[in-house]
């Protein structure tokens, strides 16, 4: 007989549920595998090849900056930092943008340091999207924009930039004016714009201005090389801020990355009237909540440095992308001098390429330098099917191995 005083037998562990059947990934998040820059990068590494793949130098930033780092760090900030950023940060962000751009921001709610640029139009386009609504933007474009604009469940309406006779890249007015329609919900602009190298002119702005205003639509612009516009390029950098009836519906997006050679630091900030500035912090603060602390103290200081700095960093890239640039063209590639940025993009057509994302995953093993294949920034990719890209934030060491390296690809006329 069984004992009523002794407690029933376990049954054993729970059988366990089956797994939901299915792709686990939601849906609009299927197109995007590892970025272009991750796997070129590790080809980079696992080849020994010369990286003029992903933007980033190979140097480190201003002295000021990283000792105001290292102290800071000393210091004890080290702990959660204000959520809009620390006040020295934010006045020095108004304070540089007044200086060099004549833009007039309140650090007190109408900036926010993000964690880099990338993080700031994310949460910019988080913020102020609809499932449905569309967003204009021009291609190629940064990979992370059609990821944002995915993740918002909005629509990417792009406009294609295209080589011209003159050698910049430039876009159709008709084609931007049809790109709007009563869904537009914000433009998002890359001036100067990666990975093209083209610098938007006024009369280009303008029309941008023209057609947000018609439309309603807001505009985030990205301008985090703001300071890499070359002397030789047909216009200086214009925040599209400036223009008449923008300020009040802008969301201007900057870092410390590319200005300062710093961009494993990812501190970034977004600059607008306090209303669009609101909505961005409701959404980056479940993203981040708070960055960088020890960082952001060193940032403030580099935003502050003389001209000098500004100055020599502009032509000190100058050189570089003409070592660069001179060293493609005789090694057969169609090169397109870029206006501003850190990359220049070039045909392959000469080297026998039909198609760039073959081309940069074959370059390593073929002469040991890796590029980036700029069709996968397109949506329209026969637009970029023989273009690549080469970065040439490197030093001019590097590039010249790069150029000597490259100049052993067979050309049609050699």
């Amino acid at each position: 007989m069984s004992d009523p005083t002794r407690p029933a037998p376990s049954p054993g562990p729970p059988a366990a549920a089956p797994a939901p059947a299915g792709e686990p990934l939601v849906a609009r998040m299927r197109p995007f595998g590892t970025t272009v820059f991750a796997e070129m990068s590790a080809l980079a590494t696992r080849t020994g090849a010369v990286n003029l793949g992903q933007g980033f130098p190979d140097t480190d930033g201003p002295a000021e900056m990283l000792a105001a780092a290292a102290e800071a760090v000393r210091g004890g900030a080290n702990q959660y930092p204000p959520g809009p950023g620390i006040p020295a940060l934010r006045a020095a962000v108004a304070g540089h943008q007044k200086r060099f751009w004549g833009l007039d921001y309140d650090p007190d709610g109408e900036i926010l340091v993000t964690a880099g640029a990338t993080e700031a139009i994310a949460a910019a386009i988080l913020a102020l999207c609809e499932t449905g609504d569309e967003v204009v933007c021009f291609e190629p474009y940064y990979d992370s924009y059609a990821a944002s604009i995915a993740l918002a469940g909005a629509v990417r309406r792009p406009v294609t930039l295209r080589p011209a006779d003159d050698g910049r890249y430039a876009f159709d007015p008709a084609a931007l004016r049809a790109a709007f329609g009563p869904r537009t919900r914000l433009v998002l602009l890359n001036s100067p714009h990666n990975p093209t190298g083209k610098v938007f002119t006024r009369d280009e702005l303008t029309l941008i201005a023209e057609l947000c205003q018609e439309y309603g639509a807001y505009a985030v612009t990205d301008e985090v090389y703001e300071h890499l516009v070359f002397t030789d390029a047909a216009t200086g950098h214009l925040p599209l801020a400036g223009l008449p009836g923008m300020w009040q519906r802008t969301l201007r997006v900057s870092s410390a990355g590319k200005t300062f050679s710093c961009t494993g630091w990812k501190v970034g900030w977004v600059s607008g009237p306090a209303a669009l500035v609101a909505a961005v912090l409701r959404v980056k603060q479940f993203l981040t909540f708070v960055n960088a602390a020890p960082l952001q103290p060193a940032v403030a200081v580099a935003l502050e440095l003389p001209d000098s700095y500004f100055d020599g960093f502009r032509d000190d890239l100058q050189r570089r992308r003409d070592q660069l640039a001179t060293g493609l063209t005789e090694a057969g590639f169609e090169t397109i001098v870029p206006e501003g940025t850190y990359f220049v993009t070039a045909g392959i057509g000469r080297l026998g390429g039909r198609d760039g994302v073959e081309f940069c995953r074959s370059l390593p093993e073929r002469c040991g330098v890796v590029a980036i294949p700029t069709q996968v920034f397109y949506d329209d990719v026969e637009a970029g099917r023989r273009l690549v890209r080469f970065a040439f934030c490197k030093r001019p060491e590097v590039l010249a191995e790069a150029v000597t390296r490259l100049r052993t690809l067979p050309t049609a006329d050699r």
